[in-house]
């Protein structure tokens, strides 16, 4: 599995070093000491910013703006500015999270994480997967079988998307229903023996291939 690269951008070393050092480990990480040198190190094709707001010439603001329309990797910004309008500054110019010093890095490497993981679901989620004949687009939220499209309603495809992103888990009709409904839901688990019904014939007039398998006495799974 590629190990994710991040960029930490800030005018004192002492700062920067540390958290190199922190992150080194689990993840490759490249390290600028201004702006003009973090616009260089961009080439890297970093997956998570680090960057400092207040540096001499080129501060973390302005790089910000220079490179959001080009760079879409979370942007988290350091910064000892403490005020609200200075985050809806921070916010407008591009950024994802505001992180104050000084700050624990326990913190600081669970908020790197977080923001990573969410990446790389948007990047799942935006991916085609093809199962055999059956093609499924998770941006565009499209199903289709030898090029033929398959009409799914919504909360049908959440449920063919949650089992096909996890394909072999066992996922019990409870645990679907939170899933795609939510805990306040106003339906039970029946409803989702009645979509997967819907499915199942959807997909049937396209394939003989079963895509969703009834593990009994447990709940369904993705039969690829």
């Amino acid at each position: 599995m590629r190990r994710c690269t991040l960029l930490i951008v800030d005018d004192e070393p002492g700062i920067t070093d540390m958290i190199k050092s922190y992150f080194a480990s689990e993840y490759d990480v490249l390290t600028a000491y201004s702006g003009r040198e973090a616009l260089q190190k961009l080439a890297g094709k970093p997956d998570l910013i680090l960057l400092d707001i207040n540096m001499p010439e080129m501060d973390g603001l302005e790089v910000c703006k220079k490179i959001r329309q080009f760079v879409s990797s979370p942007i988290l910004f350091l910064t000892a500015r403490v005020e609200s309008v200075d985050k809806i500054i921070g916010f407008r110019a591009g950024a994802d999270d505001y992180i104050v010093k000084p700050f624990d890095l326990d913190e600081l490497g669970a908020r790197v994480a977080a923001h990573l993981r969410r990446e790389q679901r948007s990047m799942e989620n935006r991916t085609v997967r093809f199962f055999g004949e059956l093609a499924i687009d998770y941006g565009n939220r499209a199903v289709s079988v030898s090029g033929q499209p398959v009409l799914l309603t919504k909360r049908e495809f959440d449920i063919l998307e949650l089992l096909s992103m996890n394909a072999g888990q066992v996922f019990d009709r409870e645990r679907i229903y939170e899933a795609i409904w939510g805990i306040d839901g106003d339906g039970n688990s029946g409803t989702v023996m009645e979509h997967i019904r819907k499915i199942r014939a959807k997909l049937a007039g396209y394939t003989f291939h079963s895509y969703i398998e009834t593990v009994w006495g447990c709940g369904y799974k993705w039969n690829a």
